[in-house]
């Protein structure tokens, strides 16, 4: 079974996220949209989208979205089969949440490292 196919999205808090997106619009190119972040589309080595995307996302230091890690960040990795891989972290001994979300974005669940970082696991919906 293959576990980690990719990076799905990279997600960071901020003291000031308004003024560190705007740095990372002007400084870097970055689209960075009203939600806090964008969405880069994956293309071949021509430049030829291909079906896929990699999120990144500043949010404000206040938010929980990553707890219960008290970490800044968060990585969000692509999986093929959330739930195989999730019982298997399971029976390694792994500090695997017990909520997996389900929706027309995918599959989510979440892993606490040995460092205490939250994990995101995603299964994107077919043909993604």
């Amino acid at each position: 079974m293959k576990r980690v196919t990719g990076i799905g999205g990279i997600f960071f808090k901020a003291k000031d996220a308004p003024a560190l997106q705007a740095w990372y619009k002007r400084h870097l190119g970055i689209d960075v949209q009203e939600w806090g972040g964008t969405a880069f589309t994956w293309t071949d080595g021509e430049g030829t989208p291909l079906s896929g995307t990699t999120i990144w996302s500043i949010g404000s230091a206040q938010g929980d979205q990553f707890a219960p890690s008290t970490a800044t960040f968060m990585v969000n990795y692509r999986v093929e089969d959330l739930h195989a891989l999730v019982k298997v972290l399971r029976e390694e001994g792994c500090n695997v949440l017990e909520k997996i979300d389900e929706s027309e974005y995918g599959k989510f669940a979440w892993v606490i490292d040995p460092e205490g970082n939250k994990v995101e696991l995603w299964q994107p919906p077919a043909g993604q």
